[in-house]
């Protein structure tokens, strides 16, 4: 298993369907099961494994805060995630020891935010992904009906475009569904430098330092030039400095 294994519960099919594909386009999870009531939801994570489940609230018989609060109970509960078109619950259910409040329809930049808690509340013995622990080694990447893994190791530079990022490499632009932010967080500490609000750039792959016909400074790669804002040119000359020193550019 390499990512998060999460249950989505939900009674309307449409939406339940809306949330599984979320989730399954989102970086951190690996597997992504689906149950139309609550009380399908309790049988499987008696008998299953989960680390999260992202819960509908308003549901017959059994409602999401009522499993939530059964789920409270477990020795070893997943961590729970509200998705709900109605905000009037909230405090109940963080009362209840929710990590997130979710309404609908769910942007992927909301989705990614929620996956984070839910990473950070996981204990430190948990079964966690290889690739999360290696802060997200391989991206997927979905192009015409086929799925491609992008290594961290294969990328120059990051672009931002909405709630996706462009993945600059030397065969090529990838796009993933993935905020900035939350890529940020992943691979800042894994050689990837953060230049601009809209750019990472892989320290390595920096080739040389130039200045734009306005005065602005750019990061030169194979992959092309990358913006850097002056909040962060003074960070990005010092980190290059150190690299050099160590013999570590010019990928």
């Amino acid at each position: 298993m390499t990512g998060l294994r999460v249950l989505a519960v939900d009674d309307v099919p449409p939406a339940l369907e809306d949330i599984c594909q979320l989730l399954r386009e989102a970086p951190e999870v690996a597997e992504v099961t689906g149950a139309g009531d609550a009380l399908t939801a309790l049988r499987m994570i008696q008998s299953e494994r989960f680390d999260a489940v992202f819960l509908d609230i308003s549901m017959p018989g059994l409602d999401g805060l009522e499993l939530a609060g059964l789920l409270a109970k477990l020795s070893e509960p997943p961590v729970i995630v509200f998705v709900t078109a109605h905000d009037g619950h909230a405090v109940t259910a963080y009362g209840i020891g929710a990590v997130d409040y979710l309404l609908k329809p769910v942007r992927a930049e909301r989705l990614s935010a929620a996956l984070g808690k839910v990473l950070r509340m996981l204990p430190a013995g948990a079964p966690r992904s290889p690739a999360l622990a290696d802060a997200l080694a391989a991206l997927p990447v979905e192009s015409r009906g086929r799925t491609r893994y992008v290594r961290r190791s294969e990328v120059l530079f990051v672009e931002a475009q909405g709630d996706y990022v462009k993945l600059h490499t030397r065969g090529g632009v990838h796009v993933v569904r993935m905020p900035i932010s939350r890529l940020a967080e992943y691979w800042e500490g894994s050689g990837f430098v953060r230049v601009h609000r809209g750019y990472l750039v892989a320290l390595d792959a920096v080739r040389e330092l130039r200045s734009d016909s306005v005065g602005g400074l750019l990061a030169h790669t194979a992959a092309g030039d990358v913006p850097v804002s002056r909040r962060h040119a003074r960070e990005l000359r010092e980190r290059l400095l150190r690299a050099a020193q160590r013999s570590e550019l010019g990928r």
